[in-house]
């Protein structure tokens, strides 16, 4: 028997872009209007850390990233003509010598060979990171790229600082999250490989990974600039391979772009006065012997810059139904920063809350979301979206037809 099911297409969001544009593609807006916060063409200094070979490759990119660069996926909806820099985002991308530190060849070889192992891993990010550093300062560039090839760029080792108590919490930890990415629709290489970017939490410690061990360690300084991976293989990798050269100058220009400051668009027609809060645990860490998964809460409205604050670190058996939750007083007090921050910022109370979660929510956190915003706060909504085993495809631009699904 067939059960009665109600499908609502929801319209995609439009985005605001310069002189009050609006549409719902990014690129397409980006290459017709320019960013939201377009002040004239804006020069962005960049620095360079590589190889000497690599730095070079990494000129001869930012030299084309002026030019106009055709998509060859097939799919012009989805991909779009790369128009240039200066038309995209009404930019330059410069570098000079002064901002350019280049890894000595011998001294790298060297490390590397010993890193796969795991032995002087450490040192290799040790020689990365203190390229990165000796560019921070009162004439630091804007953003740094960091040109590395694909063996590095892949290089992962055993993390040595776990027990075997540890290890195998984190191997059954893995194994669930692995059963989780078998649930995906027939996925496509690509999307295989962004799906597995969400399901590394384990993973990441049970390995250490070379980009992201450089990442964790160029935060920790006080004069941080922001760093922008760029692997060989992207440069040097053919048109008909995989990504078009202008998917790929899309994808770097833009996170390049933003990780200097600069904001390319902004969602529309949001209420004023209305605070959205996304909760999310990211990637485990170690912390006095236990392993533990850090809560972020990212908040965003129409009157004040987006700003992310870390929560409490939770007990990796702190989960029900396999997901981590907050406790009451962990909810109550990362709501308290959100608040106190928001107020600091647009100098009012938010009339409204809105939080959002990719997992339903506990009885602890709607009672300690709901203690931080009594007598502060007029409503507070929780909206949870959880991904499930249930997909429809679209047959062109149509609509997914409701009789064939609920048949």
């Amino acid at each position: 028997m067939a059960l009665p099911l109600k499908i609502d297409a929801l319209p995609e969001p439009e985005l605001e872009f310069a002189n009050a544009s609006r549409d719902i593609d990014p690129r397409r807006a980006l290459a017709k209007h320019g960013p939201i916060d377009d002040r004239g063409l804006r020069t962005i200094r960049l620095g360079l850390i590589g190889l000497p070979e690599d730095i070079e490759a990494a000129k001869g990119w930012l030299q084309r990233l002026s030019q106009f660069a055709p998509a060859s996926e097939g799919n012009s909806n989805r991909f779009r003509d790369w128009p240039g820099l200066e038309k995209a985002l009404h930019s330059r991308f410069v570098t000079d010598n002064a901002w350019i530190r280049p890894i000595e060849p011998g001294h790298y070889s060297s490390l590397f060979k010993d890193a796969v192992s795991g032995r002087t891993f450490e040192e290799l990010v040790e020689l990365f990171d203190g390229r990165i550093s000796s560019l921070y300062g009162d004439d630091a560039p804007d953003c740094i790229l960091v040109c590395i090839k694909p063996e590095l760029g892949d290089l992962r080792v055993a993390n040595p600082g776990l027990t075997p108590e540890e290890r195998k919490a984190l191997e059954v930890l893995r194994a669930e999250e692995e059963s989780d990415q078998l649930a995906l629709f027939q996925p496509s290489p690509e999307e295989l490989k962004q799906a597995e970017a969400l399901y590394t939490m384990a993973d990441d410690l049970l390995f250490r990974t070379f980009y992201r061990a450089l990442k964790a360690r160029a935060m920790t300084h006080d004069e941080a600039v922001p760093i922008q991976i760029l692997r060989r293989d992207t440069i040097d990798r053919p048109d008909d391979k995989g990504q078009s050269f202008a998917t790929r100058f899309w994808n770097m220009a833009t996170s390049t772009y933003y990780k200097a400051k600069g904001v390319p668009w902004r969602p529309t027609d949001l209420p004023k006065n209305v605070c959205f809060v996304g909760i999310s645990f990211h990637h485990m860490k170690k912390r006095s012997g236990h392993l533990v998964y850090a809560s972020v809460a990212q908040a965003y409205s129409t009157d004040v810059q987006p700003f992310a604050l870390k929560g409490a670190s939770i007990d990796y058996d702190q989960r029900r139904d396999r997901l981590p939750y907050l406790n009451e007083g962990q909810a109550k007090s990362l709501l308290d920063d959100v608040l106190q921050q928001y107020s600091d910022r647009a100098g009012v109370t938010p009339d409204r809350i809105v939080i959002h979660k990719t997992s339903s929510y506990q009885p602890e956190e709607l009672k300690g979301f709901a203690a931080a915003a009594k007598d502060r706060v007029a409503s507070v909504d929780y909206i949870w979206m959880r991904a499930t085993a249930f997909r429809m495809v679209r047959k062109g631009l149509e609509e997914p037809c409701v009789e064939h699904c609920a048949g």
